[in-house]
């Protein structure tokens, strides 16, 4: 009996993402554990891997790379010798979250619709109208949409909800500019959207205050210049932002209430101190986490990220690295910037906003004397710390990073 290949949920709340490729060719011998294509979820990029064994079929009409792609889509199938297409729909539930492939439809979908027929006899719709999901029929029907006259944004055409959404939109919005007259119109990716979910998100849901402060950083750009001077490569010399990572573990130690997340109405004091890293991508703002900080050497941070900075763009993030955190830093510097106001990435307690390190006048006891200052800047959530504590994390940090001990990073 073939097989079909279907999208899979990588996530509790994902229901569409974005196909990458096919690791595999049609007519390919499949076995289970082989990787069949990449999907781009609202998380990371992963390979899906097959659990039945069989001869790879893969239709015309199936996702190209860049097209977006719903939950339960059925994409190909897998066939066992001898064995001929099916052609008549097959019904099944959908598939449970991590269920990485095949083995089961997800679709009241015949073959037809994703291209595996003959191409010599295509199907025709019985009525003249577009096709539409049932879950976009609902919204329309809902909303008071007259569907029949909707452009679909589906592969093949399909009417999906958000062409329901998007007509109801334009018909509440007036004369706001409409899409015919954009110089360019980007779609809203599913990393995107869940950028933008989870920044409005943080910021109704969080009492979020800032912090600002600058920091002397003469010591702690001597101490990177004596790892640039000692190293055998570029490669092998920690950013500022290791040191700030490491700097933020030890200030953490020092102040656990820092290292909390808000859950259920509770503050949980996190017992390993988990620190993202902002990395900016051609896909948007990604955040992978560096795990138990406080065990780590500066040498292990500097490995770890520079491997989650390569990972997150070229697309091939885990979920799992973007998860857990109980802390974040973002680092403007190398782009010009002072100091800025980071968001919370919710339900982590802060996050912290490192600038550029510059060379400024300073007035010592010995008169003005030119050195490296940086502008520090704390945002967090008010309902988990008080501002005291906050600011007492600051002036530990501020401390840490103007007498940094060689043998202490």
């Amino acid at each position: 009996m073939a097989i079909p290949i279907t999208i899979p949920r990588l996530g509790w709340n994902m229901e569409e993402g974005v196909f990458v490729c096919w690791l595999k060719r049609d007519g390919d011998e499949i076995k289970p554990g082989d990787s069949l294509f990449s999907l781009e979820s609202e998380k990371a990029t992963e390979d899906v891997e097959c659990l039945d064994s069989g001869l790879l079929r893969i239709g015309a009409n199936s996702p190209k790379a860049g097209d977006s792609v719903r939950v339960g889509d059925v994409i190909g199938c897998l066939l066992q010798p001898g064995e001929a297409i099916p052609l008549g729909p097959t019904t099944t539930a959908e598939p449970p979250v991590g269920w990485a492939e095949s083995s089961r439809p997800t679709m009241i979908t015949p073959y037809e619709t994703v291209g595996l027929e003959d191409s010599a006899h295509p199907t025709t719709n019985r009525e003249d109208y577009p096709t539409i999901s049932p879950r976009a029929l609902r919204v329309a029907a809902e909303l008071g949409v007259n569907w029949k006259d909707l452009k679909g944004s589906g592969r093949t055409g399909r009417i999906r909800e958000q062409d329901v959404r998007a007509a109801e939109g334009s018909k509440q919005l007036g004369g706001l500019t409409p899409p015919a007259q954009a110089a360019n119109v980007i779609p809203i990716s599913p990393v995107r959207r869940t950028i933008a979910e989870r920044l409005r998100n943080s910021l109704n849901t969080t009492a979020s205050v800032t912090l600002t402060t600058t920091a002397d950083a003469q010591n702690l750009v001597n101490l990177h210049d004596q790892f640039k001077a000692s190293a055998a490569t570029e490669a092998d010399v920690p950013s500022f932002t290791d040191l700030f990572v490491r700097l933020a573990a030890l200030a953490l130690h020092n102040h656990p209430r820092l290292n909390s997340r808000w859950q259920d109405n509770q503050i949980l004091e996190m017992k390993e101190i988990n620190i993202g890293i902002a990395i900016d991508t051609e896909a948007g703002l990604m955040a992978p986490v560096i795990r138990d900080v406080a065990r780590l050497t500066l040498k292990e941070i500097a490995g770890q990220t520079r491997g989650l900075i390569d990972r997150a763009r070229q697309g091939k993030l885990h979920r799992r690295e973007m998860e857990l955190g109980t802390f974040t830093i973002s680092n403007l510097g190398a782009f010009g910037i002072d100091a800025f106001t980071p968001i919370i990435h919710w339900p982590e307690c802060a996050v912290l906003g490192v600038g550029r390190i510059r060379r400024q006048p300073v007035v010592t006891d010995n008169g003005i004397v030119a050195r490296e200052q940086v502008t520090l800047s704390l945002t967090f959530d008010h309902r988990i710390v008080d501002g005291a504590d906050a600011a007492r994390f600051l002036r530990t940090l501020v401390r840490l990073a103007e007498n940094p001990d060689s043998g202490m990073i």
